[in-house]
């Protein structure tokens, strides 16, 4: 590549990258005047002394995108920062797609080659202290500003890195938020606020996407400062306001296999910190069991989710994580701890047009027998959809839950006006 004019962008912005990549390392105090600083240096050495000539227009979209890649997003830069967008998903270097406005789309972008994926994907990584590589072929993290990332790489990702991204959503916030995007109806929301101030123990179910951990956050606010609240997570997701948070975080093995701390490891270390609250990210294992134990010795205004489509399903889901904890229970027992201890069911969902719903807010409510008897609180009933695939439907009251005394005796105001149907 010696001499004469350079105009093969993607492999002049590979060699700078290389030498970058070398020259800065990973320096956390990294500036955009260090980054041009030292790239302009290259091209002047290669002017000088390699006769090697880059136009005007190319260095400065060479320098402004090397900045981005290595301050920022790089190529995701634009779609990082449209608010409408809340999913980005990489398939290899050449195929990115996104969720705007509730909708999968394709898009123009794209990294240069399998090479620039990686390094975009090592730059993200690197304030974690977590790795990917063929020991570990896949990773679970969380960017500065709340966003969740997952990466899995070659052999297990065919056709080169697989990048998912799930946004932080600045612009919810507080329960009004929710009610505003259709969410759930005023009702609703003082009623979740309610059970949050009385502490009722939650369980917020849904499919990925569904916006399970958004509404939890929101819910969250509401819990009083005075409380020492612990956040259980395997990825940092969860922003809390209060001051008396303590964050646990799970930690992967080593590079020699060792030093693994789970979820239920941490958990049952919680329960010694003297918590008012506990807060789990999400339930997936043997910590059911731990999870059910500690609703029914006495804590109370948990706050839980996991992965199911209905509130039957995330009932059936709990009892089989708890089944991993291999303490060989009978089914009717952990049926009766579940009954015991959860009170309230979340259930969340996204819709064919992409509007993403409260569907269902369930109590569990008694066990006839074996089985546990579930009561509908509120429920979200699809009515039509039109000819642009737009959902019709409406919020309606089904129960006044058995529970509501518990917000008098906690001093909570909710009117019982909101459990008949207008």
């Amino acid at each position: 590549m010696d001499g004469g004019k350079m105009t093969d962008i993607k492999a002049i912005k590979k060699e700078l990258r290389k030498e970058l990549s070398f020259s800065l390392g990973d320096d956390d105090k990294l500036t955009e005047a260090m980054v041009r600083d030292r790239v302009s240096r290259i091209f002047e050495y290669w002017e000088k002394e390699r006769n090697r000539v880059i136009e005007a227009t190319a260095k400065e979209k060479i320098l402004q995108e090397l900045c981005d890649e290595f301050l920022g997003m790089g190529p995701l830069k634009d779609l990082m920062a449209d608010p409408a967008v809340t999913e980005i998903m990489i398939n290899g270097p050449q195929k990115v797609y996104i969720e705007k406005n509730g909708k999968k789309v394709s898009t123009e972008v794209t990294f240069d080659d399998e090479t620039h994926l990686r390094h975009f994907v090592e730059k993200m990584l690197m304030p974690t202290g977590r790795r990917v590589d063929e020991s570990y072929p896949y990773v679970d993290f969380a960017l500065n500003d709340g966003s969740r990332v997952n990466v899995i790489i070659p052999p297990l990702s065919v056709g080169g890195a697989t990048v998912t991204i799930r946004k932080f959503l600045r612009s919810i916030n507080q329960i009004e938020d929710l009610v505003g995007l259709g969410t759930i109806d005023q009702r609703m929301a003082d009623f979740l606020v309610a059970c949050t101030r009385a502490k009722i123990n939650v369980l917020f179910s849904g499919a990925t996407g569904s916006g399970k951990t958004t509404t939890l956050e929101v819910l969250s606010s509401y819990i009083s400062p005075q409380e020492r609240i612990i956040v259980i997570e395997d990825t940092l997701e969860l922003t809390l306001r209060q001051e008396h948070v303590v964050r646990l975080l799970t930690r992967p093995p080593n590079i020699e296999g060792k030093g693994t701390v789970e979820i239920r490891d941490l958990f049952i270390n919680t329960l010694r910190m003297r918590p008012t609250r506990i807060i789990l990210g999400e339930i997936r294992g043997a910590e059911a069991m731990d999870y059910l134990q500690a609703l029914n010795s006495g804590h109370r205004g948990c706050l839980a989710v996991i992965h199911a489509s209905t509130p039957l399903d995330a009932l059936t889901r709990l009892e089989t994580t708890a089944l991993y904890a291999g303490l060989y229970m009978p089914v009717w027992a952990i049926r009766k701890q579940i009954t015991s201890g959860v009170d309230l069911i979340v259930q969340h969902d996204q819709l064919t047009d992409g509007s993403r719903k409260i569907t269902y807010m369930t109590e569990v409510e008694r066990m006839e027998g074996e089985e546990i008897i579930l009561r509908d609180i509120f429920r979200y009933e699809i009515e039509d959809i039109d000819d642009e695939g737009k959902v019709r439907g409406k919020f309606s009251v089904k129960n006044v839950p058995t529970f509501f005394h518990l917000f008098k005796k906690k001093g909570v105001e909710l009117n019982e006006s909101i459990f008949k149907e207008k």
